[in-house]
């Protein structure tokens, strides 16, 4: 099994010299006392932790998996011990506000933690990660009354938490569902009905799960109009916080999953349970999309996690694993062959993976620290810009670092040939865990929608233009700098592609809406190499200029030499998906139902 070693050089590299998070920290307001000094001491424990903690639970997670006997879950070895140690760091309620009973600090530095300790376990990780849901949504549409009587549990993780959406016959598409909610005399609500898919819906490691459940009141609109949020918890609370009697809330199964073993996932019944509405009446998912934003690029790092512990698993190995000689001699004449990281090939491989996997660390902190601008900050004109280019560029990251992902990890078990296959080596687990993030939060395909959809056509263009007035200034900033041309010349004339597609699709979409639908995965492909290419061209300005100062520091080097792969190797990509989402619907859509198989 790989031994995950937290990336706290690169994870540096992002926040402080690509991103600086000093200024970054100085331009908020109300968001704590944070600082560089603080954010590393944060880092240092949280890296400490992922690697000693919760690593050594990925494989055993993975082995026991989750054990299901009459409603009762049962987690792997070690799982409830090290949930209760996160609780006791604190960072539960790291980003919730100081008057929620929170630590008040910007979502930014917890989005790392995600990282590294997803990276170590994303099955043990999603335990803590949903009681953030409940939290979010008592923080944004919860009372007061309710907030005291479940927050402070929660924050301490003496409980736990899940978010309770899907339902069999619906899924994505959450305003067909059947959950009933009838109010009762005293304002409560009776909730009846089965959801599933419900991460985290039932375990032995809190004593109490708080639920936040989407449902419909008794006689209201359908679709979406008509959907309401709820608390439920799995044990009502006494008004002096003490646990009251069992609520009616039960597991009717665990699924059996291709991977993420470590995490129950279970279909739950509601039958006849006492529910507490957030919010108002038919106004749940204005409430919910406050948290799915976050969720989506939480996804992202989940994309982000596996390709990290891919990447550590290969590049170990490819140093190790001993096969053939060199083409251009002999590397290791001790041995009987050269070590794998030798060969053309491998080298592509474990390229290919550190350039996708970098790109991706670099576009979730810097969404990150957007969601931060939203939130504390005070220039008017740069909230507007933040909330713009997060409007953009949430689907991008939540499409394209779990697809690229999903490739990182494959890679990794191909480094390792027919080991990477067994079960041992722990690189087929990476691969298993990750595949679900390209279906979390919305499949690439919805994402693609909203992206095209909603955020590009919707706007009539504007959030798009927003960003690419961005790269242009970027590009246009760098005219007289001899080393970035290569960069820069490339990055403008995909910006300006970018915008050519774009009025290509709507214009005929004009004449046949199925165009957005056709365009829009390859729409969201292209769209992603963009971003990633403006990204890596800042991260190439950095190294260069770290090494036109003298710094000798080998990273510098290889910074350098992963934006240079990027951008001759794997941006070229971008030029497919351009083609194919201009190919016209009729590439997709010519076929009826009863006339793809004969």
């Amino acid at each position: 099994m790989p031994a995950y070693r937290a990336p706290k050089r690169d994870i540096d590299f992002v926040l402080k010299e690509l991103l600086n998070s000093e200024e970054h920290f100085a331009g908020l307001e109300n968001a704590g006392d944070m600082n560089v000094e603080l954010m590393d001491a944060i880092l240092d424990s949280g890296a400490k932790f992922a690697e000693e903690v919760v690593a050594p639970l990925n494989q055993v997670g993975d082995e026991e998996g989750c054990q299901f006997d009459d409603g009762k879950v049962t987690t792997p070895t070690g799982y409830k011990e090290a949930f209760h140690q996160y609780a006791a760091n604190g960072w539960q309620g790291l980003s919730v506000p100081e008057s929620d009973g929170g630590l008040g600090l910007p979502g930014s530095v917890g989005l790392t933690l995600t990282e590294m300790i997803g990276s170590a376990s994303w099955a043990w990780s999603m335990y803590s990660g949903l009681a953030g849901a409940p939290i979010s949504c008592l923080v944004n549409g919860g009372t007061e009354e309710q907030k005291q009587r479940f927050l402070p549990k929660l924050l301490t993780g003496e409980w736990a938490g899940a978010m309770c959406l899907t339902e069999a016959h619906c899924g994505s598409d959450v305003g067909m569902l059947r959950t009933k909610a009838v109010k009762n005399s005293d304002g409560s609500y009776t909730l009846t009905g089965t959801k599933i898919f419900i991460s985290g819906g039932e375990q032995d490691i809190t004593d109490n799960i708080v639920h936040a459940i989407l449902a419909r009141v008794e006689g209201a609109p359908e679709g979406n109009k008509g959907i309401s949020l709820f608390i439920a918890p799995k044990f009502n609370v006494n008004d002096d916080g003490s646990l009251g009697e069992f609520n009616h809330i039960t597991a009717g199964n665990i699924e059996k999953k291709m991977g993420l073993k470590g995490n129950a996932t279970c279909v739950m019944n509601y039958d006849g349970a006492q529910a507490f509405l957030l919010g108002e009446e038919n106004r749940g998912l204005d409430v919910m999309f406050k948290l799915m934003n976050t969720a989506r690029i939480g996804t992202a790092v989940q994309g982000l996690a596996g390709a990290e512990a891919a990447f550590q698993g290969a590049l170990t190995y490819a140093n190790e694993r001993l096969q053939m000689r060199s083409l251009t001699g002999t590397k290791n004449p001790d041995g009987p062959a050269d070590p794998i990281i030798v060969h053309p090939d491998v080298r592509r491989m474990l390229m290919t993976q550190k350039a996708f996997t970098e790109g991706s660390r670099a576009l979730c902190y810097w969404l990150a620290q957007l969601v931060d601008v939203t939130k504390f900050g005070s220039d008017e004109a740069k909230v507007k810009e933040a909330e713009d280019i997060l409007g953009l560029l949430t689907p991008v990251a939540k499409g394209f670092c779990t697809e690229t992902g999903v490739e990182v990890t494959n890679l990794g078990m191909q480094v390792f040939g027919g080991h990477g296959y067994i079960q041992e080596h722990g690189m087929e687990q990476i691969v298993r865990d990750t595949r679900i993030s390209t279906v979390y939060e919305g499949t690439t395909g919805i994402q693609a929608l909203d992206l095209i959809g909603r955020k590009v056509m919707g706007s009539g263009g504007e959030l798009l233009r927003v960003f690419t007035k961005k790269i242009h200034k970027f590009c246009a900033g760098h005219v007289d700098s001899e080393n970035m041309v290569p960069f820069t010349e490339v990055l403008s004339g995909l910006n300006k592609q970018w915008g050519e597609i774009t009025m290509h699709v709507g214009g005929k979409a004009m004449e046949d809406a199925e165009e957005v639908g056709s365009a829009s995965v390859d729409f969201l492909m292209f769209s992603g190499y963009v971003t990633f290419a403006y990204l890596w061209a800042q991260m190439a300005d950095v190294a260069q200029q770290k090494i036109a100062e003298g710094n000798d520091d080998g990273f510098y080097k290889a910074k350098l030499a992963t934006a240079e792969f990027y951008f001759k190797r794997l941006l070229p990509r971008a030029q497919a998906h351009a083609i194919g989402a201009q190919a016209g619907a009729d590439t997709v859509m010519q076929l009826n139902a009863d006339e793809f198989a004969f």
